[in-house]
């Protein structure tokens, strides 16, 4: 992605329904950093409390997430996903007042469903760097 502000164009792309989709198709791919990213991003999206503006961001970088061809193709090994947790470390330091403890637990919580053992601490730590 060239600019923070260029991920606009990708919000068209969410819905729950493809994310959902490309989660279970990429989470093993992707990693659990980078699915952890997404569900922050997904529960900051569902909370209330956070502005048009935020949410625009969070669209943005889950859209970017969702399409099969960006940047870095995902079916490159190793690097294909760099990209994509590009976008959603971005968005998450935009929004990063946002995310409550609650969020965050619900979060690593799902990201340990799908991955067993999770470091909640050390991806937090990783994110706000």
């Amino acid at each position: 992605m060239k600019h923070p502000e260029d991920i606009e164009k990708y919000r068209g792309h969410y819905s729950e329904k493809k994310l959902g989709r490309k989660l279970i198709k990429a989470a093993r791919k992707a990693g659990a950093q980078t699915v952890y990213a997404v569900f922050l991003l997904y529960y900051v999206l569902r909370s209330p409390s956070v502005s048009n503006a935020d949410k625009a961001k969070v669209y943005g970088a889950l859209g970017y997430f969702i399409l099969p061809l960006d940047l870095l193709p995902d079916f490159l090994p190793a690097i294909g996903y760099a990209d994509d947790l590009s976008a959603a470390l971005w968005a998450l330091h935009t929004v990063w007042k946002n995310i409550t403890p609650e969020i965050r637990t619900r979060a690593a919580a799902k990201t340990r469903e799908w991955f067993g053992d999770f470091d909640q601490a050390s991806a937090d730590a990783k994110i706000t760097e």
